[in-house]
């Protein structure tokens, strides 16, 4: 474990994730390098797995091999959980496990989401899609709780780590919002097939209609699940207060700079079919001035009552339900 590794994680970080760099600064040196290991280890699977939509596109017999490249990396997390990590990401990670008590399983469970994008899949309800997120994203959530440390016991900790994942969905599914296009062309629709039922809509819609943000049933498909998005963030910012006090500024600098990719997708009149919403970088900056310049969280010591996490099921049971709630939104 040297400075070197460090930097090669930091690098990652820097490259692929602008809003969490830039959050980053609020953190302690030990808790950055830390979460900076965390993300390079999570990026690095991602990436693998992207490689592998390259290849069905342009050579379906390099499958085999993407497959062959995540095994490896799982191989490399079990040598880095026997104590024997061998490249700088998974030394970093090593150190993040032994410093910080990150658990086995929550390793496990990113790497067993990830893998799951290794051939198409259709989600048909909103529940099989938040089980997606949980994997991919929620498991972050969880990862960096640890670093990020609570105040209090392990009650207070299991509280924390809900309100983590559940923010950990709500990111995953703005990524989801925002990136509909380049996933249609890479032959991905992740939206449930049940919530495009209720506006007439289907996943070949999605995947062969350039022209569908044109249509005049895309614009309340997308209001209804950023309205669902919105909900998730607002659920999940109670736990912000039980984080120790120098990690609470990073989390709310993430939540909220996140968030506004929402904004910037209703900006686009939701057109995230030939767009990418994205907040400048004036805009990341701003939020990260506004965090800094907040009153601190006021932190309590030990779970409040009610505060058990949540997890919401926001299901219209029909379509008039669901325009109800976009003209509300």
């Amino acid at each position: 474990m040297t400075d070197r590794d460090a930097q090669v994680c930091e690098r990652i970080v820097r490259e692929h994730a602008r809003t969490f760099h830039l959050a980053s600064v609020f953190l302690p040196p030990e808790k950055r390098r830390a979460a900076f290991a965390l993300y390079a280890f999570c990026r690095v699977a991602d990436d693998i797995v992207d490689r592998a939509d390259q290849a069905r596109l342009h050579d379906a017999d390099e499958d085999s091999s993407i497959a062959r490249e995540l095994a490896a990396h799982e191989a490399k997390l079990a040598e880095a959980i026997a104590g024997r990590p061998s490249d700088p990401v998974f030394r970093e990670l090593w150190r993040v496990m032994e410093r910080s008590g990150v658990p086995e399983h929550v390793l496990r469970e990113l790497l067993d989401g990830v893998a799951r994008d290794l051939r198409p899949v259709r989600y048909e309800t909103w529940a099989e899609l938040a089980t997606y997120c949980e994997g991919v994203a929620s498991s972050v959530g969880e990862m960096c709780t640890y670093v990020f440390g609570v105040q209090g016991g392990a009650d207070v900790r299991q509280t924390a780590l809900r309100y983590a994942r559940t923010l950990g969905l709500a990111m995953q599914l703005t990524n989801i919002l925002r990136d509909v296009g380049e996933d249609a062309q890479r032959g991905r629709c992740y939206l449930p097939v049940q919530d495009l039922a209720m506006f007439h809509l289907t996943p070949d819609d999605v995947l062969h209609d350039r022209g569908l943000a044109q249509d005049e049933r895309w614009k309340p498909f997308m209001a209804f699940e950023v309205g669902r998005a919105r909900a998730l963030y607002e659920a999940a910012m109670p736990g912000i207060p039980l984080l120790a006090p120098d990690a609470q500024r990073c989390a709310w600098a993430c939540a909220v700079g996140y968030s506004g990719i929402l904004g910037a997708l209703e900006r686009l009149d939701y057109d995230s079919i030939t767009h990418r919403a994205r907040m400048s970088q004036w805009q990341r900056l701003g939020v990260l001035w506004r965090v800094w310049r907040a009153t601190p969280v006021v932190q309590p010591a030990r779970a409040l009552p009610g505060m058990a996490g949540p997890h919401l099921d926001w299901t219209p049971a029909d379509p008039a339900a669901a325009e109800e709630l976009v003209r509300l939104a």
